[in-house]
């Protein structure tokens, strides 16, 4: 793992409880890989279930660890950035409040301080969720 939950707080904006990924699990120059280990407290999380909002955040917070972990590996401040549009976005299952997620977030364009992504969340190496997100960077 490229980074685990202490580090990860330094690469993304979000705080506790809004944190939606606790590891980096790689990075590379097209795509970047994170872990969510779920539990019942997060407050995604309902009837035993992490709920599609989560779903969402998650593939949001995987872009957001991939643009903080390329600021800190190239010795810049780490930049804000915010959704502009969720496009395509379909949930096959809903994971169980103890799954293990890994979240992968490909580049499909990216111009100037705008990129369009593909996210596909896994559990247990199943996906159980993708869809692409317009991401514009502060």
């Amino acid at each position: 793992m490229l980074a685990g939950k202490s580090e990860i707080r330094d690469m993304i904006p979000q705080a506790p409880p809004m944190v939606m990924v606790d590891g980096l699990v790689a990075s590379d120059s097209e795509s970047t890989v994170s872990r969510l280990a779920l539990d019942k407290d997060n407050i995604f999380c309902q009837d035993g279930y992490f709920r599609e909002p989560g779903l969402i955040e998650n593939v949001a917070q995987t872009a957001a660890l991939r643009a903080g972990y390329k600021a800190r590996e190239s010795g810049t401040d780490v930049k804000k950035g915010f959704i502009g549009a969720v496009k395509n976005f379909t949930v096959y299952q809903l994971p169980p409040d103890d799954a293990v997620l890994q979240t992968k977030v490909t580049i499909v364009s990216k111009l100037m301080n705008a990129m369009i992504i593909k996210g596909q969340v896994f559990s247990d190496d199943t996906l159980i969720a993708e869809g692409e997100m317009s991401i514009f960077e502060q």
